[in-house]
């Protein structure tokens, strides 16, 4: 590993700030985190549960988004696909198990504790996280990054948001279930409801992105403290730092009775981001910064880690495309992510057990062992809405 951590973005490295800031900043990210989860709960009664979660993505990782382009924008390829291969590891390996180890920490006494069954609408999530993985392994493929990438997943993107878009907003009857401040916006008079919902998006979205900065200085100094590297920092130590807020979105909803799968489309929402939208603006700003139309090459280590990467998203693809997650794939998940990080030496190891598995998937949905309810929701979701809007129509 390269020593490397003059290298860290400006964007990352904008002063020397002293860990002690993370009393201010940790706790600001706290608040805010839970002012954006309010807004996102309250305004799924107004808009798609998805959609307001995509939104909620957006704001959540921008700060990830900064470090990517700053990234981009100083040439540094090498750490530019380190922070983009680790936040969706840390996504899919670490998120994912977490919302539901906290959704069963807090019901397992419930029927099925043992299962998340994510709702039918959702499945616009899990078809275009199969979508942009797709075309992730594609990059892989080619051993580059275009412009023409870039138009390509820009354009998954904004088609996922137009689906999003089209579904109805929630049932009113189903809100009990709230905690008390979004249930108390909701009783708010319409326009003040408004007000109040997209006020508290702007306040802790912008919020969000003016403390993330100074946090993950305030880390970056424990981290020097204790003799991390700094290409361990944006790999690992960074994305983890900048994904912290939908981390706490996530763990606030997975600890409702019935909010473990906005927590765990919270999570999926932001891989989303970071597989399509994320990657998409990179080759432009890197063009940009070289003068000129340049594609971003891979070499061979970094295509490994791309590797790693669509192995660990494809076996998490899998397991979500019934739309269920359980405990023994939460553990699984977690468990071989551990391993990779902690015992880097077997990252070609993690590799091959994330392909043998999702493989195995593949092949319990053959034999029809294992059903892919994605396909049936996700067709059964809009026909539910056409035959609304033809009603009222």
């Amino acid at each position: 590993m390269h020593e490397i951590f003059n290298l860290i973005p400006v964007s990352v490295h904008s002063g020397t700030v002293g860990a002690i800031h993370a009393l201010w900043t940790f706790p600001a990210i706290v608040i805010l985190a839970l002012i954006i989860a309010w807004s996102a709960e309250s305004a799924q009664y107004f808009i798609s549960q998805g959609f307001a979660l995509a939104v909620l993505a957006w704001l959540q990782t921008a700060p990830e988004f900064m470090v990517e382009a700053d990234l981009a924008w100083h040439k540094e390829v090498h750490l530019m696909l380190a922070n983009l291969t680790g936040s969706l590891r840390l996504l899919t390996g670490v998120g994912l198990p977490l919302v539901f180890f906290v959704s069963y920490l807090y019901n397992r006494k419930h029927k099925n504790g043992s299962t998340i069954r994510i709702e039918k609408a959702h499945s616009i999530e899990v078809a275009f996280f199969l979508i942009g993985l797709i075309y992730l392994f594609i990059v892989y493929i080619k051993g580059s990054l275009t412009l023409i990438d870039g138009f390509v997943m820009l354009g998954i993107y904004v088609l996922y948001l137009v689906f999003l878009l089209k579904l109805p907003s929630r049932e009113r009857e189903e809100e009990s279930h709230m905690e008390y401040i979004p249930a108390q916006i909701l009783k708010m008079k319409g326009q003040y409801r408004t007000f109040t919902i997209v006020m508290l998006f702007i306040a802790g979205g912008f919020g969000l992105i003016a403390a993330v900065d100074p946090f993950v200085e305030s880390m970056k100094s424990v981290a020097v403290s204790v003799g991390i590297s700094g290409f361990i920092f944006i790999q690992w130590v960074s994305p983890f730092l900048s994904e912290f807020p939908e981390k706490l979105s996530a763990f606030y909803w997975a600890k409702q009775k019935k909010g473990a799968t906005m927590g765990l489309m919270n999570i999926t929402s932001s891989t989303i981001n970071q597989l399509t939208l994320l990657p998409a603006l990179l080759p432009f700003i890197y063009s940009y910064a070289m003068g000129g139309v340049t594609p971003i090459r891979f070499d061979a280590y970094q295509e490994s880690e791309i590797l790693l990467t669509v192995a660990q998203l494809s076996t998490t693809m899998l397991l979500l495309i019934d739309m269920r997650f359980t405990l023994y794939e939460a553990s699984g998940m977690f468990l071989v992510w551990c391993i990779q990080f902690f015992i880097p030496s077997t990252r070609g190891l993690a590799t091959l057990i994330f392909f043998i598995w999702a493989l195995t998937e593949a092949v319990l949905i053959v034999l029809r062992i294992k059903g892919i309810d994605m396909v049936e929701n996700f067709i059964s979701t809009y026909r539910k809405y056409i035959k609304i809007k033809k009603e009222e129509v």
